[in-house]
């Protein structure tokens, strides 16, 4: 009798356990976010991107409501030196594995914020691509709205238009080198930097939303498969079109 009383009680506490783990996770990257854990106060991440997540509206990015997934894997990306950036890359380094799971997490948990402004005119580029270039569209993979689409496809809406056009130029030069089969590095490639700037700016303005769930077009076998955005094909270098208008 003794044994299944022991197992009902293990079982009991493992109960518990699960239903409050998430908000002690939760509260865990809710502390790094303040303190900055390993990397010290002076670079805790609300000095940045503000205590609601939102970002600066200048070069640090809003967080609030991206996936938890997706932001992990940036920060990993920072450590190793995937994504350029000197200061993120030291504060990723420093962080421990759980404090940047707990702080994506975190993160990931906040309310999306609404739009605060909204795009006045319908941007071709964004929604239709050029398939004179072999572009593929923006919302094939970000949604109409700019809303994102899976994990893999972060939200452009509520972003500041300056941290998207960066991240624009870092894929270009290659030094953002995070993406799976470089479909980034290539869009960014096939853009002259007028362009790059004006996709920036409107989906900065575009209304986003929750993401929607993953579509054929925002799959990564998908792209792959597409002759259009030419993820399988060799690496690009930079169009003349693109330095001449620099």
């Amino acid at each position: 009798m003794l044994l299944p009383l022991a197992s009902a009680a293990l079982l009991a506490g493992c109960t518990a356990a699960e239903t409050t783990s998430l908000d002690r996770f939760a509260e865990n990257g809710r502390l790094v976010a303040l303190s900055g854990a390993g990397a010290g106060a002076s670079n805790a991440c609300f000095t940045c991107h503000g205590l609601d997540g939102r970002g600066d509206g200048a070069g640090a990015p809003r967080l609030a409501g991206l996936d938890a997934g997706y932001l992990e894997r940036q920060l990993q990306a920072y450590a190793d030196g995937r994504r350029y950036h000197v200061q993120m890359g030291w504060i990723a380094q420093a962080l421990s594995g759980d404090e940047r799971q707990a702080v994506a997490f975190h993160y990931a948990a906040l309310p999306v914020p609404h739009a605060r402004d909204s795009a006045t005119s319908r941007l071709p580029l964004y929604h239709e691509g050029d398939r004179s270039r072999d572009l593929p569209a923006c919302a094939a993979c970000h949604g109409e709205q700019g809303q994102g689409a899976g994990p893999a496809n972060p939200p452009l809406a509520g972003q500041p238009a300056a941290y998207l056009a960066e991240q624009l130029d870092l894929w270009r030069k290659a030094k953002r080198r995070n993406d799976p089969g470089d479909v980034m590095l290539r869009i960014s490639q096939l853009l002259t930097p007028a362009e790059a700037r004006s996709l920036a700016a409107y989906s900065a303005k575009l209304p986003g939303g929750p993401p929607s769930p993953v579509s054929p077009a925002a799959s990564l076998a998908a792209r792959r498969g597409d002759p259009r955005n030419g993820a399988s094909g060799p690496p690009l270098h930079v169009p003349e079109s693109a330095r001449a208008a620099e």
